[in-house]
């Protein structure tokens, strides 16, 4: 994926959301934060490669195991790939390796929470999140969308996924096959003005 795409994956899907406080430990340096000549774009007609700007987070398990959770996110269907097959995880590891304090906020959660996935999927069933079946994956996803307590043991947990999740929606939705799965045409030449459907027109009370 090249910069140009990351950022405008980037603006799409600046939802907010607090860091996980606490799951399994990373020992990791920090990537590059408070760097001068980072932030702006050198040559806006170059296009640059994943990582070439800055380094990119994930380690190889953790960007199985972020594919796998994308996979699960949004799976393929009849009317579109799903988000692992669009990269979706490689854009959440180019968001969560930019140097800037909301990218560096969701790095620490994003990357406990890969390691949190992991570390519950090998008690549960002994094999890491990416290595389990669909079904095994859901169950823990499914605990991680219940409503809970700030203070109930799976609420950090249950943050990364939400945060996790509306980076894969982002993601995915402003790829061309995800503006497609909703019926987004953009800025496509037409040779008649129709205006708005009638039933969108209803929808928002002005018809």
């Amino acid at each position: 994926m090249d910069r140009r795409t990351s950022l405008q994956w980037m603006l799409a899907a600046s939802a907010s959301g607090p860091a996980l406080a606490a799951g399994t430990k990373i020992e990791r340096k920090p990537p590059m934060t408070g760097n001068s000549g980072i932030g702006t774009d050198p040559d806006l007609a170059r296009r640059y490669k994943s990582g070439e700007l800055w380094p990119l987070s994930f380690t190889e398990r953790e960007r199985r195991c972020a594919s796998a959770l994308c996979a699960l996110i949004i799976p393929a269907d009849e009317g579109s790939p799903s988000a692992a097959d669009l990269q979706v995880h490689v854009f959440i590891d180019e968001w969560v390796s930019a140097p800037y304090p909301d990218q560096q906020r969701d790095r620490a959660m994003i990357l406990k929470g890969l390691a949190w996935l992991d570390a519950e999927s090998e008690k549960r069933f002994g094999s890491v999140f990416a290595a389990a079946s669909v079904a095994q994956q859901s169950q823990i996803a499914d605990a991680l969308c219940k409503p809970l307590a700030a203070d109930a043991p799976l609420a950090e947990a249950a943050r990364f996924f939400a945060r996790f999740r509306d980076l894969t929606a982002g993601g995915f939705y402003t790829t061309p096959e995800g503006m497609k799965d909703v019926g987004f045409v953009g800025n496509t030449p037409s040779a008649t003005f129709d205006g708005p459907p009638v039933a969108v027109l209803k929808l928002v009370g002005v018809s």
